[in-house]
């Protein structure tokens, strides 16, 4: 592929690739682009917080710089929800990196093709091995994730993946590059449960700036990616902005949007949040989150957890053990543990180099008594199959 002028377009889907008959895009990038976050007031706000159930036009008075002041009762707000839909339990997982080759070129990711790092890929009986060892620890959940490379992590490999998983874990998921609805369908007959995929922004134009050569440069085939998961049967699926390459309030928003439009869809669909904050990466170390700050990462997440109260929201490594331990007080309810963004650092030294800085380096045990020391309720797994 060219690295010039002749880049293909990103709105144009590339053979193989599945297309959905859905308006859901459009839909959501019309109420992102409507967005004018600067016209709403101290009163918008206040009467977001006293709706029992938000609009999304509540929900973008709480994103709005005019909820700033009201961050206190926003946190009130959203511990309350949180209580009252997840009880005091935390549930706590570990990503497991198998592969870090990519075909993607994305400037703003370790993983990129053309970033020079120890590129590797477990076999399956290392795979065996560091999930073994990661059950060891305790716990019951694990999310599997690979460099975006189809030549490298085929669908077959992160399926028999997922059937070792299966052996060791009772909840399995996976934030691969997106697949068509019968390779997730393939991946959950192999035992996944769950799918993960951050859009990184929501702004097309943006997007197409960051997003300079591979599959990963189709908007539109990754932003259906979530519907094409549930149609594959997955129980859930995991939506994020990557917090700081555009306008974290517009892409916060169009998150939201797209998780409660597909929540309406599919009401029976698992979602999740997933918040990061870009964090540096080998070989480029002037990357930082771009105007979001914790006060920032706390009003994105408060909103979410009030618009959606049902969903589940995941606190990564990639911010600190101060912030993580304060948020799952909050509005969090699954958090990370004993991670390595490396391919097979579980085991003995890493094969491959990781995909950025993590924050919190704590250990399993360390993160559950962090987890009891707040009085709330580690729990290894909320899901029985019968």
């Amino acid at each position: 592929m060219a690295k010039t002028d002749e880049r293909t377009n990103h709105m144009e889907y590339m053979e193989g690739m599945e297309i959905l008959n859905s308006t859901m895009l459009d839909e959501v990038i019309s109420a992102m682009n409507g967005y004018d976050y600067e016209r709403y007031t101290e009163k918008d706000v206040q009467n977001a917080l006293a709706h029992e159930t938000l609009t999304p036009e509540d929900f973008a008075a709480l994103l709005s710089p005019a909820a700033a002041p009201f961050l206190e009762e926003m946190a009130q707000r959203a511990q309350i929800e949180t209580r009252k839909h997840f009880g005091n339990s935390i549930a706590m997982f570990t990503p497991l990196y198998i592969a870090n080759y990519c075909e993607n070129y994305c400037i703003y990711c370790g993983f990129n093709c053309y970033n020079k790092i120890r590129r590797a890929k477990l076999t399956e009986e290392e795979i065996e091995c560091e999930m073994k060892a990661i059950s060891e620890t305790g716990l019951q959940e694990i999310l599997l994730l690979t460099g975006e490379s189809r030549k490298m992590s085929d669908v077959e490999y992160i399926g028999n993946a997922c059937k070792i998983a299966k052996k060791y874990f009772k909840v399995v998921g996976i934030e691969v590059y997106p697949m068509n609805s019968d390779e997730y369908a393939h991946l959950h007959k192999c035992g996944a449960d769950f799918v993960t995929v951050f859009q990184e922004t929501y702004n097309s134009d943006k997007y197409e700036t960051l997003h300079l050569e591979g599959h990963k440069r189709v908007f539109p085939y990754r932003f259906y990616a979530q519907e094409r998961a549930i149609i594959g049967g997955m129980r859930g699926v995991g939506f994020a902005a990557l917090l700081g390459l555009d306008d974290f309030r517009k892409d916060a928003f169009a998150t939201g949007m797209h998780a409660y439009l597909l929540q309406k869809k599919y009401p029976h669909a698992e979602i999740a949040f997933s918040c990061p904050r870009l964090r540096p990466i080998i070989n480029n170390d002037k990357i930082n989150p771009k105007d979001v700050h914790e006060p920032q990462l706390l009003q994105v997440i408060c909103a979410y957890r009030i618009f959606m109260p049902f969903a589940s929201i995941t606190i990564s490594t990639r911010e600190c053990e101060r912030f993580r331990d304060n948020i799952i007080k909050i509005a969090a309810t699954k958090i990370s543990a004993g991670v390595d963004v490396g391919i097979g650092g579980h085991t003995g030294e890493q094969k491959g180099d990781e995909q950025f800085e993590i924050s919190d380096p704590r250990n399993v045990d360390e993160v559950f008594k962090a987890i009891e020391e707040q009085g709330l309720q580690p729990v290894m797994s909320d899901y029985i199959y019968v």
